[in-house]
């Protein structure tokens, strides 16, 4: 979804948000630099297969995915992290690795982690390496849904 359609959706929706450009950057830490933003609120989305059905796992840029914990959020046999191979395709118009976090528009499931519930805002790739949009958390949550759990550790 490129961020033309980000935008829309939001727009359509009456979500107050605000689109930064920044440098190219592929990292969420070199983003969070990048965009001057705090790592603990800059998102990162993380593609999983839940007993090998693709799902988000969205978390803060310096966090790192804990399998386990996932795992048992999800009640899920299964875990694993998904390859790029594995979901380029599903996200026509994105970057690979830069799609936003939101799996209710590609219908999977989103998993976001506690610790982003407690900031207010929340910003994320729009798609591509040089675009951010943020807005507030619990805008996110409204027009996403995901189920909110504690599923990472401190990178």
């Amino acid at each position: 979804m490129p961020l033309q359609k980000l935008r829309e959706f939001l727009d359509q929706n009456s979500v107050k948000y605000v689109s930064i450009s920044h440098s190219p950057a592929y990292t969420a830490q070199e983003i969070a630099a990048s965009a001057h933003i705090p790592g603990q609120e800059l998102a990162k989305t993380v593609m999983v297969k839940l007993d090998g059905d693709m799902a988000m796992a969205v978390l803060p840029a310096s966090f790192q995915v804990d399998l386990d914990q996932l795992r048992a959020t999800a009640g899920a046999a299964e875990v694993d992290l998904a390859t790029e191979e594995e979901f380029k395709g599903l996200f026509p118009g994105c970057e690979p690795g830069a799609m936003p976090p939101f799996g209710n528009l590609w219908g999977m499931p989103v998993f976001a982690c506690e610790t982003l519930a407690e900031d207010e805002e929340i910003a994320f790739n729009a798609g591509s390496h040089t675009e951010l949009v943020k807005l507030s958390f619990a805008d996110f949550a409204r027009l996403v849904e995901p189920k909110v759990a504690r599923f990472s550790a401190t990178g």
